[in-house]
């Protein structure tokens, strides 16, 4: 599974301040039981000479079998004198040891063969989803959620069919799927729908990414023509991610302001994408006619023969609530 480099970046920041409050959480018992406890610090003491002994063995090319064994015996006896030092003040036996979340990686986030922990991977995950809700700027609705109720007669069937296949498609989810042109006028549900998708779709460990289509051709145009290193910077890791990821989800396409440039990266977008055979869902409000009058035919032959169409029917919603609420 290909991983964001900046999502990963995040997850092990978090996994290091949490070893860091650990350490400090450690520091505070040290400090707690040195003062209630002075004998226990002798024995650290000790300890860590014993350390040092270990240490110093380990570097002679000779036989250190009985010294080594005299080591270990005597770190036997600081520890269990260490653990009926604290049972006598009411101390857990280990109260004083290293505080450590995750055994299989000692909270370092890599396994000894350097693979990624599975710690590291949930924390990764939750950054993913975080994320992803930001840039959806919605709750966590799933499909359940979508109101048929809203839609009669003709366009009640067309959104019956859209909702299965939308659904369809987010549990199938995978490298023989298609793309998706989602269209309509609107209110109709292409942006809900299109966020039940990539929810669905990311919590299968898919990489998503989710943008509207102004977001998305401003980061090529930063990426272009900023002058601004940090902007540089930033454009370029969504640029790449655009590119990339499993699934993108281009929301609202038409409502950019349409120029050569735009219509550059989008063409980019979408024949990079073809080429490597990564996944695009596109919504738009646009009807074939207006997608054609607005985007060079390099662009709209490739989303006519590539993409398939998801129609979305029906009112506004928008209106319908509206009128529910005022009567």
């Amino acid at each position: 599974m290909a991983l964001d480099g900046k999502l990963l970046a995040r997850a092990r920041t978090r996994l290091a301040e949490q070893k860091a409050e650990n350490a400090a959480l450690l520091a505070q018992r040290e400090a707690e039981v040195y003062a209630a406890v002075p004998e226990i610090r002798r024995v650290d003491a000790e300890m860590r000479g014993l350390l040092g002994e270990l240490l110093d063995l380990t570097g002679r090319g000779e036989d250190v079998s009985s010294a080594l064994e005299r080591v270990q015996e005597k770190s036997g006896a600081l520890c269990a004198e260490k653990a009926e030092l604290l049972a006598a003040r009411g101390y857990p036996k280990d109260y004083l040891d290293e505080i450590v979340m995750c055994p299989a990686c000692h909270d370092s986030g890599y396994r000894s063969d350097g693979t990624i922990c599975a710690c590291l991977l949930r924390r990764y995950e939750e950054e993913k989803a975080k994320e992803l809700s930001a840039l959806l700027r919605a709750g966590e609705e799933g499909f359940a959620d979508f109101r048929l109720d809203y839609y009669t007669g003709e366009a009640r069937a067309c959104m019956e069919l859209t909702l299965a296949v939308a659904r369809a498609y987010a549990e199938g989810f995978g490298p023989d799927s298609t793309n998706l042109l989602l269209q309509g006028g609107t209110g109709l549900g292409k942006t809900f729908l299109s966020g039940c998708i990539a929810r669905t779709v990311s919590a299968k460990g898919c990489s998503v990414v989710y943008e509207t289509a102004q977001e998305a051709f401003g980061a090529f145009e930063e990426q272009k023509f900023s002058r601004d290193a940090e902007t540089y910077t930033a454009a370029t890791e969504k640029v790449k991610r655009i590119l990339n990821c499993q699934l993108l989800i281009i929301d609202d396409l038409g409502t950019e302001l349409t120029t050569s440039f735009t219509q550059s990266a989008l063409y980019n977008i979408i024949n990079s994408r073809l080429t490597a055979k990564r996944k695009t869902i596109i919504s738009t409000n646009l009807s074939d006619a207006e997608l054609a009058a607005r985007y060079i035919p390099q662009i709209t032959s490739r989303i006519g023969g590539e993409y398939d169409k998801l129609p979305f029917m029906g009112r506004d919603i928008r209106a319908i609530r509206k009128e529910q609420r005022y009567g």
